[in-house]
């Protein structure tokens, strides 16, 4: 039976950004079964030892306790388990000097659950039938923000300005504020720091500048913090969230080693969450207590944001540092290679620019020689002009061991000098 979809059904229907590339990997992989392929495509975080036995341990508390019942065969509240919420709270400001109380916290089904509800709540068509925007003030960025409005004409990104060090081979991405544009039109703006998938960290300076901006509007400033400190911290680069009155500083657990969870924390004013918090009911209910039972025993006891800074932060730093490393051996020096900088996230993001072909190309270029990435162009949700840079860029997980990431790159610099030298021959 083929169901007749609805406009949205048909929307949501759609797969959008790295999931619709992701078909054609999984194809790859499926085909290739038995040949040595090297696979830096992945977002899934790594299991890692201590980690997995720190949510056992939790686990086992929790199933060991009086508790047990209360969290896994009872409905609760939609905002969230009452005890994680406490500890949560008690955290924040002991550790961040905030003045934060139980009605500052909402607990989702991941973070990507609140940017749904938040932009479908505060962007897209008002009573009035004016149209509010979900505005990126930096693209590239996540690539999920392209699937959360149920108004896609309602998203809005901006080319970022580009600081670059053409002699080591490194650049970073800045936000434009010469073009970002936050008036009475937009309806919430959002952005990830550290930023999945360049690894780019916005200054305070910065993201208080975009905050300030968006502060005369009333307008929500929506900070996705998945890779920030203090858990799972994962920044190469000193870094200290931002709060204010305007902002939801958005958490996940996922890359702490509980994606399967799906346990989103958004953190800010009372108002803000109460239209996020009626969504969630109305979508729902509430998310899994089992998780935040168990995440509240790491938090209170210190332990997740200690395995944070000592296990998970070194090992991704060392992936990209091998990853930097072979780049500089193998890349050839008369090919205009960028390395964006490393200041966080577990990808690497790479820019051959005046690349003779398309990222996509290059990514089925890449396949032959049995390596796999992400083409960048997937990451430029709500760009409205056409960027060549964009079709430059690709994605390189940091998941693969320091062999598949060695290799991988070896052999990607090979691909870009044969690339790079037809080009010339051809001219």
């Amino acid at each position: 039976m083929k169901p007749a979809l609805s406009k949205t059904g048909a929307q949501m229907s759609n797969l959008t950004g790295v999931r619709a590339i992701m078909k054609d990997i999984n194809e790859t992989l499926r085909a290739n079964q038995g040949q040595e392929l090297y696979n830096l495509s992945a977002g899934n975080p790594l299991i890692l030892p201590e980690v997995e036995q720190l949510w056992r341990d939790c686990t086992a508390d929790l199933l060991a306790s009086s508790e047990y019942g209360e969290v896994v065969c009872r409905y609760g509240s939609s905002q969230g388990y009452a005890p994680f919420i406490s500890v949560m709270v008690k955290d924040f400001n002991q550790r961040y000097g905030l003045n934060l109380t139980e009605r500052n916290i909402l607990v989702t089904a991941g973070s990507q659950t609140i940017y749904f509800y938040a932009a479908n709540a505060f962007g897209g068509y008002n009573n009035d039938g004016d149209l509010k925007q979900i505005v990126l003030p930096l693209s590239p960025d996540y690539t999920g923000y392209g699937g959360v409005s149920l108004c896609p004409e309602a998203l809005v990104a901006y080319k970022p300005t580009l600081d670059i060090d053409s002699a080591n081979h490194r650049f970073k991405y800045r936000p434009d504020f010469t073009q970002l544009s936050i008036t009475e039109a937009t309806g919430c703006v959002i952005f990830s720091r550290p930023c999945n998938p360049t690894g780019n960290v916005l200054t305070n300076e910065e993201v208080e500048k975009i905050a300030a901006l968006a502060a005369p509007f009333h307008v929500p400033v929506l900070i996705d913090s998945a890779y920030a400190p203090p858990f799972p911290a994962l920044n190469f680069t000193e870094m200290t969230p931002v709060f204010g009155e305007n902002i939801l500083h958005c958490m996940s657990l996922s890359k702490a080693g509980l994606p399967g969870e799906r346990i989103g924390i958004a953190i800010g004013d009372e108002k803000l969450l109460q239209a996020l918090e009626s969504f969630q009911t109305n979508a729902g209910i509430h998310s899994s207590r089992y998780g935040q039972a168990i995440a509240a025993r790491a938090i209170e006891s210190g332990a997740l944001a200690n395995i944070a800074e000592t296990v998970i932060r070194p090992f991704y730093q060392q992936k990209f540092d091998v990853l930097e490393g072979t780049l500089e051996a193998a890349m050839p020096k008369n090919i205009p290679w960028f390395l964006h900088r490393g200041e966080g996230a577990i990808f690497g993001w790479l820019w051959l620019e005046d690349l003779p072909m398309t990222d996509w190309e290059f990514y089925q270029e890449l396949k032959k020689v049995g390596v796999i990435v992400v083409p960048g162009s997937s990451f430029f949700p709500g760009l409205k002009e056409e960027w060549e840079h964009k079709h430059q860029c690709l994605r390189i997980s940091l998941t693969g061991s320091d062999e598949e990431i060695t290799i991988g790159m070896q052999r990607l610099a090979q691909v870009a000098e044969q690339v790079y030298q037809r080009a010339a021959v051809s001219v």
